[in-house]
């Protein structure tokens, strides 16, 4: 018992490195380490450029990014396709020439897209959290829950990715919006429509991570985990739905 007085001894906070392993073991451990302590999320930005290099450098290797801007126009949409083919033949060679360019940048750079991407998801999540379901969570606390929540996501789509094409995978078949795998679109031939986008999107990874920042806002918001998930995982639906609509419209 402690004297009168006198303070407890506040137990040791997870290192980053404890943080990562219980994300994927004990998820729970993580986000009460980051309501209760620091919300820094620097570890999960530097496993995502680490993983995203091994992805590009696999690419550039096995598949090459005139490949990829190939692949790309092949797959895009028909309205794009009549577009493209209407341009004048100097302005699509010029689109050639720089396409497969613009893809090596764009992805080389993709960490900081996803970093603006889940300061979106937690501009969205935070307000949802708090006016919805009572919760009192910080936007910082919302946004390092969507960055460590990331790691059952990014990376490991990444790492198994970059060996998939490093085991043999086909480069003709890569499509770089759909990397790994891990849902059944990824194995269709054709990769447009509604039926593509309901095959990416029920994705077994991708579900995971909606489950893993579900029980993270719930808990630095002080609600119930059902709570976290309803946020998450209707935000989500209502994603895939407006994703659905787009394609049926322009397949």
């Amino acid at each position: 018992m402690t004297e009168p007085g006198i303070s407890p001894v506040e137990a040791p906070g997870l290192s980053q490195w404890a943080r990562v392993i219980n994300i994927f073991a004990a998820p729970s451990k993580t986000f009460t380490d980051i309501k209760n302590r620091n919300k820094s999320w620097w570890v999960p930005l530097i496993i995502l450029i680490v993983t995203g290099a091994f992805m590009w450098g696999s690419v550039y290797k096995q598949v090459t990014w005139k490949t990829v801007y190939d692949n790309q126009q092949r797959n895009a949409p028909e309205f794009a396709k009549r577009m493209q083919e209407q341009q004048p033949p100097e302005v699509r060679a010029a689109s050639e020439k720089a396409g497969p360019i613009s893809q090596a940048v764009t992805w080389a750079i993709s960490p900081l897209g996803l970093l603006g991407i889940n300061a979106l998801a937690a501009l969205v999540l935070w307000p949802t959290i708090n006016f919805g379901f009572g919760g009192k969570a910080t936007f910082g606390s919302v946004f390092a829950v969507t960055m460590w929540a990331m790691l059952v996501l990014w990376p490991l789509k990444l790492i198994l990715g970059g060996i998939a094409l490093w085991a043999g995978a086909t480069p003709e078949a890569f499509d770089l919006n759909n990397i790994a795998g891990t849902n059944y679109g990824y194995y269709m031939e054709t990769h447009t429509g509604p039926l593509y986008v309901l095959a990416v999107s029920l994705d077994p990874i991708v579900i995971w991570n909606l489950a893993v920042t579900g029980i993270g806002i719930s808990i630095v918001a002080g609600v119930k985990r059902s709570s976290g998930y309803i946020a998450v995982f209707g935000w989500w639906a209502l994603w895939i739905l407006v994703f659905l609509g787009f394609s049926a419209a322009f397949s």
